[in-house]
């Protein structure tokens, strides 16, 4: 089952917001309601919700577990 909602915790301040996800796309920028930074995706993930979320964006969930080391969604 695909998750759509995820909590990203800012790395900055602490913050966490739950929000929901595009279930078709990659989120690449996020601002902080908390302290204003520009979260963007760390090296390697392809979007914030990868990065700093709980559970990793829709398109991710939806590749095989089964994959190559390093696979990344193709947002």
């Amino acid at each position: 089952m695909i998750e759509l909602t995820s909590t990203i915790t800012c790395p900055a301040c602490g913050h966490r917001k739950t929000e929901t996800m595009p279930a078709d796309a990659c989120q690449y920028f996020y601002e902080c309601e908390s302290c204003g930074i520009l979260l963007k995706p760390l090296a390697g993930d392809c979007c914030v919700f990868c990065s700093y979320g709980d559970h990793p964006c829709p398109p991710r969930q939806k590749e095989p577990q089964s994959g190559p080391a390093g696979q990344h969604c193709r947002c």
